[in-house]
């Protein structure tokens, strides 16, 4: 598909979305607990359903054929703008979860602690909006989100002005994403056009972080600006106070940005890569982000009560969160032999305990990466990459010299261990988010933008995270029904055998030898 092709085939796509929301989207009056059959059988239902389809298949073709990258970086923003405009005046898309926003927002503003209750208790008067397994939960938010939340209330005087400034707030994330992707791509030497496109064109992004208004946008734009800060002024304490700012407020949006934290301390370093380097300008960097939580958590009025909120986020069991599949496929085993093993909460703990190790392990290879830039007998060139005599993408490499040296017949270039740095970081950064979306408790659609922007900037194959991202956009439909919900066994055992696919692909490559060394 050309690239003009695309561009008008998207759009063609976020209009049919915008009339399948109109028609049938998550508005305040539509009825809950629909299935994909009762809305077929509504008036409107037959042309909800094929004004959704044709849109999402529209919108996911067209940014799937420039997945390589967009003509140009002008090209790839004024086309993602292009595609927002409709998106922009749709109702809420894929889920309701903004009318809980919305409710939280007034929880709070009529003095009302939205982490000891749940809406219902504290008499939000759009009750009938949010969906039912919500009602009940405290916010699971942090205490800037929630301060955004009421500021909406207190300004939109009523739902439908509440929602447009959620909306809005929502946007103005992703407009921080966007000033700061071209930064990012430099440092980490990739095209602008390529990140540009698969961070901000994505159809994901356009529904549920725009018609959605879902606070994941406003998280990644501040964790964006944050890395962004941390990159581009190491070692400068003013700056890495700075950036520690914004990251500890992107956490007290949604409290999954702290994997990202550990990773930014790493670009914080300016210099060689010691451990009292890293004490150094790391502390700067953590100082700032536990001032932005310390103040926000005061300013609110709310304390940490913010945290508890964070164990209702699994309450929801689908099949999309690979431990919660794999909990479901036990279960269904058991229930073969006349056992009830209740497997699904008891996976999701062992899940969250190999995320731990994940997350340190990632983060030792980055730290080890990082130290082999600065012991010049032992930093090499590999597929754009500089590593410390360490297995990258499956690639082997030899340790080298940078003085005047060759490595393959071909110069090391000094400079480009600049480009290397920030790629390293931000690599490590996408990988540990993409290991927080599988190993998750729940996953919803729009999970799946958290680790898109951070490997945009940095993988050097697409395919891989775009496939999914592009699955992801056909799970929800407009009203907020999740098809997962009307597949759960064969939903729970697909996702089962392609997670173990994938483990093995991974320990194979893992395992497979290296190039022989020379001598």
């Amino acid at each position: 598909m050309s690239a003009r092709l695309a561009r008008y085939v998207g759009l063609a796509g976020a209009v049919l979305l915008t009339v399948a929301g109109y028609l049938g989207g998550a508005l305040p009056d539509a009825p809950l607990g629909v299935t994909p059959v009762s809305t077929w059988r509504t008036p409107d239902g037959p042309a909800t359903l094929i004004c959704w389809l044709a849109g999402t298949t529209l919108l996911v073709g067209a940014w799937w054929s420039l997945r390589g990258g967009a003509p140009s970086t002008r090209w790839a923003y004024v086309t993602a703008g292009l595609w927002a405009l409709p998106l922009l005046v749709a109702p809420p898309l894929g889920s309701r979860d903004v009318y809980s926003y919305a409710c939280q927002g007034w929880t709070y503003a009529h003095g009302v602690d939205p982490y000891a209750v749940g809406v219902a208790a504290a008499g939000c008067p759009w009750l009938d909006t949010v969906a039912p397994i919500w009602r009940d939960t405290p916010a699971p938010y942090g205490p800037v989100f929630v301060l955004l939340a009421a500021l909406a209330v207190t300004l939109g005087g009523g739902l439908t002005g509440t929602v447009v400034l959620l909306r809005v707030i929502a946007v103005a994330g992703l407009l921080l994403a966007a000033i700061c992707l071209p930064g990012l791509a430099r440092a980490a030497g990739v095209p602008t056009r390529r990140a540009a496109w698969l961070a901000l064109a994505a159809p994901l992004v356009g529904v549920h972080l725009i018609a959605g208004a879902h606070n994941d946008a406003v998280m990644l734009g501040l964790l964006l600006g944050g890395m962004l800060v941390a990159i581009r002024r190491p070692g400068w304490p003013p700056a890495l106070l700075l950036a520690g700012a914004l990251l500890g407020l992107a956490v007290t949006v949604k409290a999954s940005a702290v994997v990202v934290v550990p990773f930014a301390a790493l670009a914080a370093v300016r210099g060689r890569h010691t451990v009292r380097a890293l004490l150094r300008d790391g502390g700067w960097l953590a100082g700032g982000l536990l001032g932005a939580v310390l103040v926000t958590s005061a300013v609110s009025g709310l304390g940490f009560g913010w945290v508890g909120g964070l164990t209702h986020s699994g309450d929801s069991e689908q099949w999309t969160s690979p431990p919660t599949a794999v909990g479901f496929v036990v279960d269904y085993a058991g229930a073969l032999v006349g056992r009830d093993p209740q497997a699904v909460p008891v996976v999701r703990a062992v899940a969250l305990l190999l995320l731990a190790g994940v997350l340190v392990v990632l983060w030792w290879r980055a730290w080890r990466a990082l130290r082999g830039f600065s012991d010049a007998r032992r930093v090499v060139r590999v597929e754009g990459a500089w590593v410390d005599g360490a297995r990258v993408d499956g690639a082997r490499v030899e340790g080298a010299r940078v003085d005047g040296a060759r490595v393959e017949g071909a110069r090391v270039d000094v400079a480009r261990v600049e480009v290397a740095r920030p790629r390293v970081v931000l690599h490590g950064a996408a990988l540990a988010l993409v290991a927080t979306v599988v190993l998750s408790p729940v996953f919803h659609p729009w999970y799946a933008t958290w680790p898109l922007a951070l490997l945009a900037l940095t993988a050097a194959r697409t395919t891989w995270f775009v496939l999914p991202v592009a699955v992801a956009a056909f799970l929800a439909l407009p009203d907020g029904t999740n098809l997962a919900r009307f597949t759960k066994a064969p939903g729970a055992l697909a996702m089962t055998a392609l997670l173990l696919t994938v483990v093995l692909l991974v320990l194979r490559t893992t395992h497979r030898p290296g190039p022989t060394r020379r001598s």
